[in-house]
């Protein structure tokens, strides 16, 4: 019995897919991605459109149907507009500086934090007190966004740290007499 999936993933023009066995390869103007699909699913593409069946109805089958369309979706919105993760500084005397390639923090240690760029990643500090994450690969945008957050999560008393834009952080109350 084979599934279709119920939502076709739309390709604009301009975005070329190559579809092999076990294997999706997206290719567009912001650049090429490709990624690994389980051999049980079926990927095809039909028209301006890809759709991606399930052999069966069970749970492991929706499961990976699921996630390899929101893989291929994600490499298709990635090749065209690309994803971006905002973070915000918090505290007296943190910032964030561009050094080529790489971000340079200071956040309240003894000596500057360093933060290389991961292949296809680009770093953009519009304010010392903000850091924008851009590239073409969703997990390899929230990976690097996690990894210069934990250089310096925020602290629930006085609410410094670095924190995602928009993150709620709840605070504590301090000591009381």
């Amino acid at each position: 019995m084979s599934r279709i999936g119920r939502k076709p993933i739309p390709v604009p023009s301009g975005v070329d897919i190559t579809i092999e066995p076990g294997l999706v390869t997206v290719k567009g103007p912001k650049g090429s991605l490709s990624e690994r699909i389980h051999r049980d699913m079926t990927v095809t593409q039909d028209g301006g459109e890809v759709l991606v069946t399930r052999p069966t109805d069970r749970g492991p089958h929706r499961a990976l149907h699921g996630l390899s369309r929101s893989l291929i979706a994600n490499m298709v919105e990635g090749v065209t507009d690309g994803f971006t993760r905002a973070l915000e500084i918090q505290g007296v005397g943190y910032r964030a500086a561009l050094k080529g390639k790489n971000l340079e923090l200071a956040l309240g240690y003894s000596h500057p934090v360093f933060v290389d760029a991961p292949e296809g990643i680009e770093f953009e500090v519009p304010q010392p007190t903000r850091i924008i994450v851009k590239g073409t690969n969703k997990q390899v945008v929230g990976e690097t966004a996690a990894k210069i957050r934990k250089q310096r999560p925020p602290e629930p008393y006085k609410g410094k740290g670095i924190r995602y834009e928009g993150e709620y952080v709840i605070r504590k109350v301090g000591k009381r007499a």
